[in-house]
């Protein structure tokens, strides 16, 4: 499971050797990293973010991500908490060459880190993720898990319970501030796991950002730029 602050799949091409990063005991191919859909089809990942929040492993994170083979697919991600007192995301003031989601926002380079990154809000982008587990199987906008057969062909009702513990160690508060209500995600108990949780709500920002959106919502699509003449830019300019 690529997206969020590690990749769980020892064989995932995306684990190469560095500092501070897991390895692969398989050499990583030059292409960028594909699986193969229940049709036959191999498709690529096309965006893989990394958590570069934790402090000790945040220039580690940039630097991989700076030096990586596969520095067009993988981007630094920070998560913010934004609380019902808080900014939301579609107050802040964009800067010119800022690109702007749907709760996130790459923002321009600026200092010593010369790799962009994406910010987004953590609590929208759970909330996200447990309405899509929510919805019922075969209706538009549902996440849904494989089914794993066990010997003899019946399920396996406990291949995901590891996923399930980290997607359930968090719960919801309706918080109402600022004229606005928003759930606030909490730990149910405190260093309870839910770092599989991360991962998928990482791997939601990911999609959105290559367009992805269930009915109702709008992904990042390239806005398309009106032509301006010269005649009016020089005017423009005076």
């Amino acid at each position: 499971m690529c997206g969020g602050s590690r990749c769980w799949d020892s064989t995932c091409p995306l684990n190469e050797p560095h500092s501070g990063l897991r390895p692969t005991s398989r050499g990583a191919p030059a292409a960028a990293p594909a699986s193969r859909r229940d049709d036959g089809a191999r498709v690529r990942i096309d965006r893989c973010l990394i958590d570069a929040n934790w402090g000790q492993s945040s220039d580690v994170v940039y630097q991989f991500c700076r030096q990586s083979k596969f520095a067009g697919v993988v981007l630094p991600s920070h998560g913010r908490y934004v609380g019902a007192s808080s900014i939301p995301f579609a107050d802040y003031k964009h800067k010119r060459g800022d690109r702007v989601g749907l709760n996130w926002r790459i923002p321009v380079v600026t200092g010593r880190r010369s790799v962009r990154h994406v910010v987004f809000d953590t609590n929208y982008w759970k909330s996200f993720v447990h309405a899509r587990l929510a919805v019922p199987m075969g209706d538009p906008g549902c996440l849904s898990l494989f089914t794993h057969a066990a010997a003899g062909g019946k399920r396996n009702l406990d291949h995901h319970r590891l996923l399930a513990e980290h997607l359930t160690s968090e719960y919801r508060v309706k918080t109402a501030g600022r004229g606005r209500t928003v759930d606030e995600w909490k730990l149910r108990v405190d260093g309870l796991d839910n770092h599989w949780l991360d991962c998928l709500v990482g791997c939601a920002v990911a999609a959105s950002m290559a367009g992805a959106a269930p009915p109702g919502l709008v992904g990042d699509k390239p806005r398309p730029q009106s032509r301006m003449r010269l005649s009016e830019l020089q005017r423009a300019n005076r």
